[in-house]
């Protein structure tokens, strides 16, 4: 699913991106809620949020809930981790996030690739600021082998800059 974010393009640069686990859910822009599953027990509801300030991810699975924020957070000093792993109540939490600096035509031949990879995805959620069609942030989520597993996409065609996550999630066996 793409979404045209009817905001001004907050994210100012790469470097102002914060990490956060256990947000409540703030307000989005865009909101798209799925059902997962992996074919042998695990069922999630995800919830795909994009916020003026870049994404939310919330999923809820017995036994528990999970929260992920990557924004521009006001009063937050936590430069965006390169790599963490955690355990959020009886699950274990992945992340890791890069951050690519492009030359403009190949930044933004692999801006529209991501664009064009995630708009039609079932699973998928994008939204593209006013004022640059390569400014834009997409994220796109997929369950399997007792997991829920999302990536999400940054862009900063100002910077020629693109910032990259992947999440993994592991639940528990009922």
């Amino acid at each position: 699913m793409l979404t045209t974010l009817q905001t001004a393009y907050t994210d100012t640069r790469a470097g102002d991106l914060a990490w956060a686990l256990g947000r409540a859910a703030l307000p989005a822009l865009a909101v798209r809620g799925l059902e997962v599953g992996d074919g042998g027990g695990l069922s999630a509801h995800v919830e795909l949020r994009l916020l003026g300030a870049s994404h939310q991810v919330l999923v809820s699975a017995a036994p528990g809930e999970c929260s992920e924020t990557v924004a521009c957070m006001p009063g937050s000093q936590a430069p965006l981790p390169f790599g963490v792993a955690r355990r959020v109540g009886a699950w274990e939490y992945e992340f890791g996030a890069r951050i690519e600096t492009l030359p403009r035509g190949t930044f933004e031949g692999r801006a529209q690739e991501l664009l064009a990879l995630v708009a039609d995805h079932p699973l998928g959620l994008a939204g593209t600021f006013p004022g640059d069609p390569n400014a834009f942030t997409a994220m796109l989520v997929q369950c399997g082998q007792g997991s829920v597993r999302w990536r999400t996409w940054h862009s900063y065609p100002q910077e020629g800059r693109l910032v990259t996550t992947r999440t993994k999630v592991t639940v528990p066996p009922a």
